[in-house]
């Protein structure tokens, strides 16, 4: 008899809700997470970290800019939390010149949920309905309606603070007060209103608590969230599942352990072990579970299911389609468009919110009115320049200096958020004739950007300019129209949903059609992107597969 009832590999996003919701539906489980512990609070070493302390003031060592960090530097990552992502000359993968594919990272206790931008919205029925619409992809098997209530319980759990707007591509949920919106933000917001009926600008809804939720406190406004929060203020499994699921005592952690493969029984049809590699000393062992949930990240859990392969299965656990690896997307991020904001110089704001604003999809919505398919969404924000201007700025002596400690003038970006077309080409494979340091074949990545995403691209840049036009002031557009794939960090795909096991590698709930003891729930199901940030659907697939799956074993159907 197998010591676990299930076994989650991953305790990001979702590891830590698989990890929740199996131990409350008393299983009794095994978290597996391939990096270090970092506790909460206890381990949160750079938090309250002045700049003076560190050695290059937060803005990082050059060398390792160029070097380890080389990829990772693109997530958004400083000198206070440059620890919390992969080493680049460690962690290694392949990607062809043609795709450039930016893979980012973070191996610990906890994954990306304590680095994720926590901007937390509803996919749309438009979203669920595109593939079976366009014929791109594979059709999702489930609609908008069968995911609304999972929603709704994530949503009030983790804590999202939105407002109720009624838009038709951003259905609305259940929110903490909203951190609103500042002055620029709001000229900008009644200017394009009153320009574009069909398009509204509204406060981000992202996972910083407005209202204390158990023990988490509010959030204080300082914006480094990345550096992880003692108060709890944002979600991550540190601060939320992982302390409900511990509550229960039926959890086990395993950190510093790395899933190399699973095990296939092909008369039973299950996945019957995890084969473990210990990544501080190389040992290797093995555990066993009737119940698996895939949770490492969607390009990790493709991997290990193409590196499971064995003479039952020989390309791969899941593969008897030949679709898994493939339908690979991210979403398409052009460069910041950029305005100052003149007129409200006499307005100002209290702390750094951390929610910033956004702007749903509008194009091709009622009907096709552009010449590419499905759309868009804007993120930004908006804010006074710092004493950080100076360096940009002409002056000199102490009368400068004086200036420089009183904000600058006001300015506001807005930031395309493209949907990709799913593309059967824009796949994960494995190289097993190259290895890492821990004996894995690499990984190798090739998603390129088509015709539909670059026009899509300059659409939204086109059209970001044009709004930002209106509020009178310099308009600057900075870049490319886009830059390259991974770069959203919203990777995602490559294990599509569907009915039918012939065009498709898991079924409705989420469970692989070669073996369904095993449940992909880390965003590697995804059919489509959306245009939109996806970390909260991951959250409400995973529970709803959670539910489903302990269902499944105390009725003995597992």
């Amino acid at each position: 008899m197998a010591e676990f009832d299930a076994i989650v590999a991953g305790s990001g996003i979702t590891g830590g809700w698989a990890a929740k919701e199996l131990t409350e539906r008393g299983l009794k489980v095994l978290m597996i997470e391939r990096g270090p512990m970092i506790e909460h609070r206890r381990d949160y070493k750079t938090e309250f970290t002045p700049p003076w302390e560190l050695p290059y003031r937060g803005f990082g060592d050059p060398k390792v800019l160029v070097t380890s960090k080389r990829i990772q530097k693109f997530a958004w990552m400083d000198e206070w939390t440059q620890h919390m992502f992969v080493d680049d000359d460690v962690d290694v993968y392949e990607t062809p010149p043609e795709s450039g594919f930016l893979w980012m990272r973070g191996y610990h206790l906890g994954g990306r949920s304590l680095m994720w931008g926590r901007h937390s919205y509803r996919m749309s029925p438009v979203h669920f309905e595109s593939n079976g619409r366009d014929g791109h992809g594979v059709p999702w098997p489930v609609h908008y309606q069968d995911i609304a209530p999972w929603y709704d319980l994530v949503e009030q759990f983790i804590g999202v603070n939105g407002t109720v707007d009624n838009l038709p591509t951003l259905p609305d949920g259940k929110y903490q007060p909203s951190m609103g919106l500042n002055a620029a933000e709001q000229r900008l917001a009644d200017v394009v209103r009153s320009h574009y009926p069909d398009r509204r600008l509204i406060p981000g809804r992202t996972a910083n608590l407005t209202q204390a939720i158990g023990d988490r406190a509010p959030c204080q406004f300082r914006d480094q969230c990345a550096r992880g929060c003692s108060f709890g203020a944002y979600f991550s499994t540190q601060s939320s599942t992982l302390p409900a699921a511990r509550a229960t005592g039926r959890l086990t952690l395993l950190t510093d352990t790395i899933v190399e493969s699973l095990e296939y029984d092909a008369l039973k049809r299950r996945a019957t072990a995890l084969h473990l590699i210990n990544a501080m000393t190389g040992e290797r062992s093995t555990v066993r579970a009737p119940l698996i949930f895939l949770c490492t990240g969607s390009i990790n859990s493709v991997s290990l299911l193409l590196r499971s392969a064995s003479a039952d299965a020989p390309r791969g656990l899941g593969n008897s389609s030949d679709l898994l690896g493939r339908y690979v997307m991210d979403h398409v991020k052009g460069d910041w468009v950029l305005s100052t904001v003149p007129g409200i110089d006499d307005q100002m704001y209290l702390g750094r919110r951390p929610n910033g604003i956004t702007m749903p999809r509008f194009v091709n919505v009622a009907a096709q009115d552009a010449d590419f398919l499905r759309g868009y969404s804007y993120q930004g924000g908006s804010g006074r320049a710092t004493w950080k201007r100076g360096g940009e700025e002409a002056g000199i002596g102490a009368e400068f200096k004086q200036k420089l400690r009183q904000p600058g003038g006001w300015r506001i970006a807005l930031e395309p958020n493209v949907e990709c077309l799913p593309s059967k080409d824009n796949r994960v494979t494995i190289n097993f004739d190259r290895k890492d340091k821990y004996g894995l074949p690499l990984t190798r990545i090739d998603v390129r950007w088509g015709e539909n995403e670059r026009k899509a691209a300059a659409h939204a840049r086109k059209q970001a300019a044009a709004m930002l036009s209106l509020l009178g002031g310099e308009v600057i557009t900075f870049g490319s129209e886009t830059r390259p794939p991974g770069t959203a960090i919203h990777e995602m795909g490559g294990a599509s949903m569907g009915e039918d096991p012939r065009n498709s590698v898991t079924n409705p709930y989420n469970q692989l059609h070669d073996a369904p003891n095993v449940f992909v729930t880390d965003g590697a199901f995804m059919n489509s992107s959306g245009d939109r940030n996806p970390s909260l659907t991951y959250m409400a697939f995973t529970v709803r597969a959670a539910a489903h799956a302990a269902d499944l074993l105390k009725n003995g159907a597992l």
